[in-house]
């Protein structure tokens, strides 16, 4: 489970995340919709523990800067950053050692397989394409099969086979019981299997839906989401 409490992120006098909140149980996939500015990679990187903030935020209950949570915790960011000088099966046994993973590499064999990376083990981080950096992201950050997991416009810069497998392999995620956040602005990329989404704009959340709300009212997600988004514009002067 993902709890975000009260989370304020500033950068000087600029405030990134303005007192964010909301949870993510274990077998669901929720989003953070949000035009680029809204402060959704902010939040992200706050929860992975890449950026100081004020608030409390727990990954199955431990504060997420520690070792426990971290143990849990699957983070796959917006840009790719592979090592330059490791191959392909040296990235995936990086992590491998660094979490003290057992028994791990049938597993990494099937997620390289998977992402048709089997046949470029032996390449250089920095030999990589920029979508194949990005299934390596993806490899390295599924490989400790974490319990929460977070992705960042995960699906920019992939071709369209290895949008539909990641998919499938979030699907899978949220079956075997565990807490999924995806931050987006595309929402044809998350609309056949979103639980859950928080609309970011302006540093804050807007609106919070469930799928089962939204089809109980009526409602459209993407119209909704544009009306808040012009209505920020408008309060804003035309600004996001």
């Amino acid at each position: 489970m993902l709890s975000v409490r009260g989370v304020t992120k500033k950068y000087g006098k600029l405030i990134a995340n303005d007192d964010i909140s909301f949870e993510v149980n274990p077998g669901e996939i929720s989003v953070l919709l949000g035009p680029n500015g809204a402060g959704k990679s902010t939040i992200i990187k706050c929860i992975a523990g890449l950026l100081k903030f004020k608030g409390k935020i727990f990954i199955n209950g431990n504060e997420n800067k520690s070792l426990l949570a971290k143990r849990d915790l699957g983070y796959i960011p917006e840009m790719p950053v592979p090592y330059d000088m490791l191959t392909v099966w040296e990235h995936m046994e990086f992590i491998a050692r660094a979490y003290s993973l057992e028994n791990w590499k049938e597993r990494a064999e099937d997620l390289l397989k998977r992402f048709e990376l089997d046949d470029k083990k032996k390449k250089l981080g920095n030999e990589l394409s920029k979508g194949m950096q990005q299934k390596i992201s993806i490899c390295c950050g599924m490989l400790p099969e974490p319990k929460v997991i977070l992705l960042d416009e995960p699906m920019v810069g992939l071709d369209p086979f290895a949008i539909k497998e990641l998919k499938k392999l979030v699907v899978e995620k949220r079956k075997e019981g565990c807490a999924i956040l995806i931050s987006t602005h595309m929402i044809d990329s998350v609309a056949e299997f979103w639980d859950t989404t928080n609309i970011m704009v302006a540093s804050g959340i807007a609106a919070r839906r469930t799928r089962k709300g939204i089809e109980g009212s009526g409602e459209n997600l993407e119209d909704l989401f544009f009306q808040i988004v012009n209505d920020a514009k408008k309060e804003n002067g035309g600004e996001e």
